[in-house]
Order: structure tokens, then C-alpha cells, then sequence
């Protein structure tokens, strides 16, 4: 499909710089094929759902991911920024890095150490791989935890470039952009979906008898990066890491055996459920790096009720919601969004979107 299908303009007062507080309090836009759409707020959603429907959350946790550095070659420095976006092993991250076209397979590159505030940490690497669009594999002197507490002293959280553009990170952000539900390290971006959730909403969803279910997939970096390509057809996406448990499998397949509804909360919720489940909509344990990308066409397995916030023009998850709800539909609701002064992206407002049949 054409990439400009999935364009639209969005003025830049919508861009939300900062979360609604308390983070239920954003508005929340219901979009039902069949009935249309309705404004309420996400301290709402726990009427919107029936008893034994089921919210399935992504409990990844956001690591300080972002690195400023330099590399040296024959004697010559040159500073370098590095967002990691996967770990493939205890001491290895794959990353995108400003300056990559420079970078050799074996150079050294030193993070870390270039301000007063990290002087006592620094954090040493080793070029092992380079791939296309900017990735780059490092080999860290570190390893583990060790590693781990390295770059939560010296990394910095890598808030989406609509916002970094627009103002700098500051503490606040260790707190706004992570879920209070956190739980596995290892995310480089929020699903940000779930930052609406507060412990009173939960108290309210448990009092209503709608379960909660917890999957993992650590949101990668490429989440951010545009679709260059003007046809579908010719977009990669990158890989990201994800586990569903047993149990957590059983139990959703129950919800649905007993007529419930499976509710994704985000779209790395969905990306997930739909990778582990099979054509006869049934879902397995599963553990490992799904590229899925959903376009409309796609057949849904297991998901159907998502929650999400409201997306960038001509990306990807502007094309899942669009397979979701249908094309047609979410042009309306963008515009009703966009008319009605919702917030969009990371720190805005959220939708409820029913599945079209």
C-alpha cells in the first residue's frame, strides 16, 4: 500500500510535551466501526469494560538507553551519540548511532565521563557489527549488571524526537515515561499507553471484575524511525524481544473460551499477542524477536479491544490502527481528535478502538 495513504496533518500544539496529572485524567476517545465515536476519560475505562473482559499489559521497564561519547581512529576524536534498541547478550547492544557512517568494525568508542556529573563513570565499547540505516553492534568492556548500573549512571532516557526536539530531558522524565507497572529492564521506548494507568484506575478495573494479564516486549528504538519507503511492501521493520509465560497464555485463552475479550493495552501488547498466537486464534508460550508488521489486509488472531494513543502520520502504528479499526474510521477519529484538541503521541491523550468485523 501506499506509505501517503497514511499521512495527515496535525498542528504543533497537539504535540503533548508533558503527561496529563493525574495520568488518568487524559481524555480518552472511543472508536467503534459500528457505532461510531464518543469522548470520554481514561478514568472511565473500567465502565467501558465488562465483567471478564481482560487487559493485557506490557510490564517493560525503560533503561537510560540514550549514550553521548566519542571515537577515536589514528589518534583523532570525534563525538557520537548511540541509542541502544536490543540487547543480544549480556555485554552486546545493538544501536542506532549519530555518526555511524564514521564507525569501523573494531574501532573503540568511550562513553561516559564527558561532564562533571559523570566523571567517576565511564563505559568503554568495541565495534563488532555494522548493519544498515545507521545500526551498529557494540561489545561493551562490562557486562551484566555491572553493565546495567553503568548505564543507568551515565545514560540518559531517550524521550521520542517530537518531544527532545522541543525541550531537554529532565528527572521528571525517569518518572512520567515509565508505567507504574514497570517490571523487566530492557525497553528504549515507553508503551506509552500504559502511562494512563494509575493505582486507582486499577482498584476500579479490579472492583469490576476485569483481569489483568502481563506480557513483555522491550520497545526498541526503531518505534521512532520513519517509513522512508513509499510503498509498504519495501519497509523492514527491526526486531524486538518479547516473552509471553505459560500461564499467562492459559489464562487469556480462557478469557476467551468463557466469551471475554481480550483488551491490548499498546500496541507492543498487540504486536506480541499477535505473534505468539496461531491462525485458529489460539495463544502459546512464547519467547523470542518478532518483526511483525501489521497493515491493513492483516487477519487478527487474538485481539479485540486495543487501547492506544494517537500516532505519528505515515508510520507504522498508524498503519496497525488502520488495519485495527479500518482506514475510513480512523481518518474520522484523527480529525475528531485533532478538532477536539486531544494531546497526541507519548504524552498525550489515548483512544479505545473496537475491531471492525
Amino acid at each position: 500500500m501506499r506509505v501517503d495513504l497514511f499521512d495527515f496533518e496535525l498542528p504543533e500544539d497537539r504535540i503533548a510535551l508533558r503527561p496529563a496529572v493525574p495520568r488518568d485524567s487524559a481524555k480518552l476517545l472511543v472508536v467503534d466501526p459500528a457505532n461510531g465515536l464518543s469522548d470520554h476519560s481514561v478514568s472511565d475505562l473500567a465502565n467501558m469494560l465488562k465483567t471478564g473482559d481482560a487487559l493485557v499489559f506490557n510490564d517493560t521497564k525503560v533503561i537510560p538507553a540514550q549514550l553521548e561519547g566519542i571515537r577515536q581512529r589514528d589518534g583523532v576524536s570525534a563525538s557520537i551519540g548511540a541509542t541502544l534498541h536490543m540487547r543480544m547478550a549480556g555485554n552486546r547492544w545493538k544501536a542506532f548511532v549519530r555518526g555511524a557512517k564514521k564507525l569501523k568494525v573494531g574501532q573503540r568508542c568511550h562513553f561516559g565521563g564527558q561532564n562533571e556529573a559523570c566523571l567517576s563513570v565511564t563505559l568503554d565499547a568495541s565495534v563488532v557489527d555494522k548493519g544498515e540505516d545507521g545500526e551498529v553492534e557494540f561489545l561493551f568492556d562490562l557486562t551484566g549488571v555491572a553493565l546495567d548500573e553503568a548505564l543507568a549512571a551515565i545514560g540518559h532516557i531517550p524521550l521520542p524526537p517530537y518531544i527532545a526536539l522541543k525541550r531537554g530531558e529532565d528527572a521528571q522524565d525517569r518518572e512520567d515515561y515509565q508505567t507504574i507497572y514497570a517490571k523487566e529492564e530492557g525497553a528504549v521506548a515507553a508503551p506509552t499507553a500504559g502511562l494512563h494507568f494509575t493505582q486507582e484506575l486499577f482498584a476500579k478495573l479490579a472492583a469490576n471484575n476485569i483481569e489483568r494479564h502481563f506480557v513483555t516486549l522491550h520497545v526498541g528504538a526503531g518505534t521512532f524511525l520513519p517509513v522512508k519507503a513509499d510503498d509498504t511492501e519495501n519497509h523492514k521493520m527491526h526486531f524486538e524481544r518479547g516473552v509471553v509465560s505459560q500461564e499467562t497464555a492459559d489464562a487469556l485463552n480462557a478469557v476467551r473460551a468463557r466469551g471475554g475479550r481480550i483488551v491490548s493495552v499498546g500496541t507492543t501488547s498487540l504486536r506480541l499477542l499477535e505473534s505468539a498466537a496461531d491462525e485458529s486464534g489460539k495463544l502459546s508460550a512464547w519467547e523470542g524477536a518478532t518483526d511483525i508488521f501489521i497493515t491493513p489486509g492483516y487477519k487478527f488472531r487474538f485481539v479485540d479491544i486495543l487501547m492506544t494513543n494517537f500516532h505519528l502520520p505515515r508510520s507504522t502504528l498508524m498503519m496497525l490502527v488502520s488495519a485495527f479499526s479500518g482506514m475510513d474510521v480512523m481518518k474520522a477519529a484523527y480529525d475528531h481528535a485533532i478538532k477536539n484538541e486531544y494531546r497526541f503521541y507519548s504524552y498525550g491523550d489515548s483512544s479505545l478502538l473496537y475491531r471492525a468485523s
